[in-house]
């Protein structure tokens, strides 16, 4: 039985996760296990638990806006935090998987397949990006590119204008262990349509709203996701 460890491990996906992926093997890790900014941390976990699947899901994610507002803490968090675990599963021959984003891709004309170029629209996705940079450098990884969000919808208005491939956390949740021998690159996520669409299936009160971007267009192809868990 291989010993995994998953950082971020009391974020709203890893709660979901805890459902259906868990063990004596399994360990969620906290910022006080784990610190990813200080690199000794990382290699003194997998040393002791004898680590070998390393699941990051730890990083800055909303408010999108703290990207452009704090620069700073989003480069430490997402790019420089995911290179120090890269380096330590690196050194201890750890099987990496990075949680990364559809937001890598330039939100032009979709659905992106995982060949396509990145070019990220916000400071969000370039974060993103700074962190898989260092990660495809490892072969011994799994990038997943993820479009995903909590049930319900956390918001009271969706985008019209915003074309996406969101699935909910708990979908996901229920295939992941299908993933974790993989590697390579590869989109999660579900059918292509707005966000608003999205949304109004499971709250019909749900209103409609445009985001400040032009007809923003995230949606990915997601035939290797499935080709997988089918």
């Amino acid at each position: 039985m291989l010993n995994i460890a998953l950082t971020g491990g009391t974020s709203r996906f890893a709660e979901t996760l805890k459902k259906y992926f868990y063990g004596k093997n399994i360990f969620y890790t906290t910022r006080n296990e784990i610190d990813i900014l200080k690199y000794e941390t990382i290699t003194k976990f997998i040393k002791r638990k004898k680590i070998k699947i390393f699941i990051h899901l730890a990083g800055l994610s909303r408010p999108m806006s703290i990207h452009e507002k704090n620069a700073s803490k989003s480069i430490d968090l997402n790019i420089i935090g995911t290179a120090n675990i890269v380096k330590a599963c690196s050194k201890y021959k750890v099987k990496l998987i990075y949680f990364s984003t559809n937001y890598v891709y330039p939100g032009i004309k979709g659905p992106y397949k995982e060949e396509h170029s990145l070019l990220p629209f916000n400071n969000y996705g370039w974060s993103k990006l700074g962190g898989e940079a260092s990660v495809q450098m490892y072969k011994n990884s799994l990038i997943l590119r993820i479009c995903m969000t909590e049930k319900p919808f956390v918001h009271k208005k969706a985008f019209t204008n915003f074309i996406t491939s969101f699935i909910f956390h708990e979908y996901f949740a229920k295939v992941f262990k299908k993933l974790i021998h993989k590697k390579g690159v590869i989109n999660i996520g579900g059918r292509r349509q707005t966000v608003y669409n999205f949304a109004k299936k499971n709250n019909y009160n749900i209103k409609p709203t445009l985001c400040n971007s032009d007809n923003l267009d995230t949606s990915i192809n997601i035939s290797k996701f499935y080709s997988i868990i089918k």
